[in-house]
């Protein structure tokens, strides 16, 4: 596997975490988690996309 693909998997899983977070937090009606699992999808989403434009543009 490459280097870019086990971080893009990382970030995949790291999100799917975050998204069962949420899933948690409506169980418990705790909202530091929601925010928490919240702040954590649009961080590694927006890593996620942020090295895959990048490595597009350095590919072409």
């Amino acid at each position: 596997m490459k280097k870019e693909n086990v971080l893009f998997l990382t970030l995949s899983i790291i999100t799917v975490i975050c998204i069962m977070g949420i899933g948690v937090a409506v169980a418990e009606r705790s909202l530091p988690i929601a925010i928490v699992s919240i702040l954590g999808i649009f961080l590694s989403m927006g890593l996620g996309f942020s090295l895959r434009k990048k490595n597009a543009n350095i590919q072409s």
